[in-house]
């Protein structure tokens, strides 16, 4: 099931106590399709680890669903991002001595409970990215391309309501990244998930409903792009 997130009066601070990031307020729907959009360090990236419980909070609320993770603590904002949350990092931050489907079903690892649930799911996900299972090969023979796809697969293994993605085509060609991009967006839509994506893509921007755009560590406005 989505989740809706509400930010309102967010602060997150540097050394000293300076502000890195503010912003006021800002809601997204259960299911929407989210552009981050700025200019290298304005701040897309800690609004992004903020949203996921990865940065400490100074001030202000941060509320998926009902529930308010910038109230938790350390252990419970990892427990949420266990339960809720898909990551997918720029760097994609794979074990190279390890296949796709060891890679993308890593999280059973650390919540043997569902061990066996995580593996199918990375299973269905790399099928679905167009890399199923292949033991002997590892990801360091794989292209750019395909490791950004195993690390979506990964975020996918778990069945998250929340896909928060941080420039995943940054380090893609033209080719690989339009493929990426249609291929978040036709799973998060098919899924009902809710997606946020930090990035500079001119393809992410017009395939998403809402644009927020950054600026100086600030929020300096929202674009909808589809009711």
């Amino acid at each position: 099931m989505a989740l809706p997130l509400s930010v309102s009066g967010l602060r997150v601070e540097g050394d000293a106590g300076r502000a890195i990031l503010e912003a006021d307020a800002f809601d997204v729907a259960a299911g929407s399709a989210v552009a981050i959009r700025g200019p290298s360090g304005a701040g897309k990236s800690t609004l992004l680890f903020a949203l996921a419980g990865l940065v400490p909070i100074a001030k202000g609320s941060v509320r998926w669903g009902e529930t308010e993770i910038s109230s938790l603590k350390e252990d419970g904002r990892a427990a949420f991002r266990r339960a809720h949350i898909g990551m997918i990092f720029q760097d994609f931050l794979l074990f190279e001595e390890l296949s796709a489907e060891a890679n993308a079903s890593l999280a059973g690892a650390y919540v043997r409970k569902r061990r066996h649930k995580i593996g199918e799911g990375a299973r269905r996900a790399l099928e679905r990215l167009g890399l199923k299972g292949d033991d002997a090969r590892t990801v360091a023979t794989f292209s750019g391309g395909e490791r950004q796809r195993v690390a979506v697969a990964r975020a996918l293994a778990t069945e998250p309501s929340i896909i928060l993605a941080d420039e995943p085509t940054a380090s893609l060609d033209r080719a690989a990244a339009d493929a990426l991009v249609d291929d978040l967006i036709q799973l998060t839509r098919e899924s009902g998930r809710t997606l946020i994506v930090a990035s500079h893509d001119l393809k992410v921007h017009e395939a998403v409903d809402c644009i927020i755009d950054v600026a100086d560590g600030r929020l300096i406005g929202e674009v909808r792009r589809n009711a």
